[in-house]
């Protein structure tokens, strides 16, 4: 992806979408993901109402919308401790900074991704008429030429101070080395910082059924040119994330995000069980 926005956030986006429109009650009150896909995306999701009812369709949903729960639920924790810098790793069509109730001195918000992805959301917000609001700063990265702590110090990012990170969708996509290179950034920093981000286990790992539906879901996305390159068992990245000096670790599967969000719905929403959510702090 060197000169267009990825096509898998603009997949996510949607996810997100039609989860304001389909389900009830919303496990994610994002309002602004319907706004930043604009008027004609709704309109086609609200035709292909049918194709968003199928199974493999709510279960994409459901997973999207919970690890965006958790990761902003760990990060008012993060503010109630005194954090006042959010950096959004990835950050595709995210919407928190857009429904941020922080004001800039209490959460300094920075959305750090690929050029080409951070210019194409840009303009979908000013197509919007979203105004970025004081508390954002936008921080382009080309991961080819650039590095992210200097890119972050560039943008007024404090690395003297504790920090939350959300990183998501985003881990399956890099080397191990580089998921690994950036977990130990983020443990490096001051005690205090975390980070939520998500993961994909081993296709051996899975049962018949969720491998198939793992299979699929890789296919699809290599045609679109971003294959999945990476994958952890939970108790490897456990030691991973602990090596690197992360004190306290909540790995959340399938199982515990359904009972968590959604083991009261009556619409059948919930967690199919491809990915996993960590909840990392050091």
């Amino acid at each position: 992806m060197k000169d267009r926005p990825s096509l898998t956030a603009w997949r996510v986006a949607l996810s997100r979408a039609a989860h304001q429109i389909f389900d009830r009650p919303p496990v994610l009150e994002d309002p602004v993901a319907l706004a930043i896909v604009g008027e004609r995306a709704v309109a086609q999701i609200r035709a292909a109402a049918l194709r968003y009812s199928l199974r493999p369709a709510r279960y994409l949903r459901a997973f999207l919308v919970a690890r965006s729960r958790i990761a902003e639920e760990a990060l008012a924790e993060a503010v109630r401790r005194g954090v006042r810098q959010y950096v959004v790793l990835g950050a595709g069509l995210d919407t928190f900074a857009y429904r941020n109730r922080y004001s800039a001195s209490q959460l300094r918000v920075f959305e750090v991704d690929h050029p080409a992805t951070q210019a194409w959301k840009r303009r979908q917000l000013a197509a919007a008429a979203l105004a970025p609001p004081e508390s954002l700063t936008f921080v382009s990265v080309n991961f080819e030429s650039e590095t992210l702590p200097e890119r972050l110090a560039s943008a007024g990012f404090r690395g003297g101070e504790a920090a939350f990170f959300s990183w998501l969708g985003v881990t399956m996509y890099l080397t191990r080395s580089a998921v690994l290179g950036t977990l130990g950034y983020v443990a490096g920093l001051p005690a205090g910082s975390g980070i939520v981000f998500d993961y994909a286990v081993p296709p051996a790992t899975l049962g018949l059924a969720r491998r198939a539906a793992m299979r699929t879901v890789m296919r699809r996305v290599a045609a679109a040119g971003e294959p999945w390159k990476t994958f952890f068992a939970p108790r490897e990245l456990a030691l991973e994330l602990q090596a690197r000096g992360f004190r306290q670790l909540e790995d959340l599967g399938p199982e515990e995000l359904n009972a968590r969000f959604f083991s009261d719905r009556t619409d059948g929403l919930r967690v199919g069980g491809l990915g996993r959510v960590m909840s990392a702090r050091s």
